[in-house]
């Protein structure tokens, strides 16, 4: 959030006002877990902060000539939103290492889950779970269903341009593919 202001100082000299609204856990619901798990860390629950599986295949892939891929863990992804700017360098990646680990030791993983959804970016200043629920659907975090979980999921690689008010062919396709990893679960 900070970082969308010094962007917005950077940008234009103004601060435009972030949507945010911290919610307990039991205020959230199930499926709001569900589609982000689905969409963004299916083996969230096995690994301890790093999916070397995902990490190998996103290496190949590059290696075949494909593009380089993300292969961030909810808790990497909770460690860079907490303490680190979303620059891409590999110093900004041996601290978000360094934040996974203690997060890991220290929290439990429904801890990890419930400070993802209320610090992530679910549209230009738009944070959290609750404040993107609201917006969105006019409804709180612990309302929304299945369906628009997973649309709010279907943006997280990239909120300001995969846009839940409007959504496109893509993140509708995208939605789907969700829905049924979260049958799958």
């Amino acid at each position: 959030m900070v970082y969308r202001h010094i962007e917005d100082l950077i940008r234009d000299s103004s601060i435009k006002a972030v949507k945010y609204s911290w919610v307990d856990a039991n205020k959230i619901s199930s499926y709001a877990a569900s589609a982000v798990i689905a969409a963004e860390d299916q083996y969230f629950f096995q690994h301890t902060g790093f999916d070397l599986h995902a990490m190998q295949a996103s290496i190949d892939k590059y290696m075949e000539g494909g593009q380089l891929r993300g292969a961030s863990t909810i808790s990497q992804q909770v460690a860079k939103n907490l303490f680190l700017t979303p620059s891409k360098n590999f110093i900004r990646k041996g601290l978000e290492a360094w934040f996974t680990l203690l997060i890991e030791s220290l929290w439990s993983k429904n801890r990890i889950l419930v400070v993802y959804l209320n610090i992530a970016e679910f549209g230009d200043h738009l944070f959290g779970i609750e404040a993107a629920s609201q917006y969105y659907f006019g409804i709180h975090a612990s309302q929304i269903n299945r369906s628009q979980a997973a649309l709010l999921a279907a943006t997280l690689p990239n909120p300001i341009l995969l846009r839940a008010e409007q959504p496109t062919t893509y993140l509708l396709k995208r939605q789907r593919w969700i829905l049924q990893q979260m049958q799958n679960q």
